[in-house]
């Protein structure tokens, strides 16, 4: 069973998966359903694709502004991805965690290796596992909005970042949205009020945790995947 997260203090939730696995579509869902869940806008030196929006999606800098970031030290993560460079600013995450309000981040593993260490307590580690590599090649094809050379260079990388499975407490299987959803909402709830019934809260926290509890059997699955 999990404990609770202080309550003078925030949680920090980190989901990572590989590109095409469903983090960001899990995560803006919650972000509507709980609003007082704060996402952490990282920023990054990528190009910004359609529909995107500066400050929502990420705040998209030159990487000249990016690296003068570094040098002053503005960073809780930062790493290289795909060849453009993504970053995590220190300073709003601490507000917000000693006001006691929750934090969600969109990283890949290396960005919640980073946040993980710096936060350790607060830290609340999920990641997204696709059905197979099959479904996972389909949806990144299906995206269109990667060259042909990019989608095989994130195949290859997504190889990679499953490995990296064991740093998370929670792994969820996407082989359905709305049951993926009901998990990751039940593993969120469960640390953000604990496991016992309150009559301060409306959830059925107990039978929340029993769901979670559950979902151990999802790390044959990663370990299938990465052929372990």
């Amino acid at each position: 069973m999990m404990q609770s997260v202080a309550a003078d203090r925030g949680a920090l939730v980190i989901v990572s998966s590989p590109s095409g696995a469903g983090k960001t579509t899990l995560t803006r869902r919650l972000l509507r359903e709980f609003p007082q869940l704060e996402f952490s806008v990282s920023y990054t030196t990528r190009p910004q694709r359609t529909g995107e929006v500066n400050g929502r999606d990420y705040w998209f800098v030159t990487p000249e502004v990016f690296h003068e970031m570094v040098e002053r030290r503005e960073f809780a993560e930062h790493a290289l991805v795909h060849k453009n460079l993504y970053g995590t600013a220190q300073a709003p995450i601490e507000t917000a965690l000693s006001a006691g309000r929750d934090v969600i981040f969109d990283v890949d593993w290396q960005g919640g290796e980073a946040l993980s260490e710096r936060w350790p307590r607060d830290s609340l580690k999920i990641f997204i596992l696709p059905p197979d590599l099959a479904s996972l090649e389909k949806r990144l094809r299906q995206r269109a909005t990667d060259a042909p050379e990019v989608i095989e260079t994130r195949l290859r990388k997504a190889r990679e970042e499953l490995e990296h499975f064991g740093e998370y407490q929670h792994l969820i299987v996407n082989d359905d949205i709305d049951r993926a959803y009901d998990l990751m909402r039940s593993i969120y709830l469960t640390r953000r009020y604990g496991v016992v019934d309150r009559p301060d809260v409306s959830y059925p926290l107990a039978d929340l945790a029993k769901r979670v509890d559950a979902n151990r059997d999802s790390d044959a699955h990663a370990r299938k995947l990465v052929g372990r």
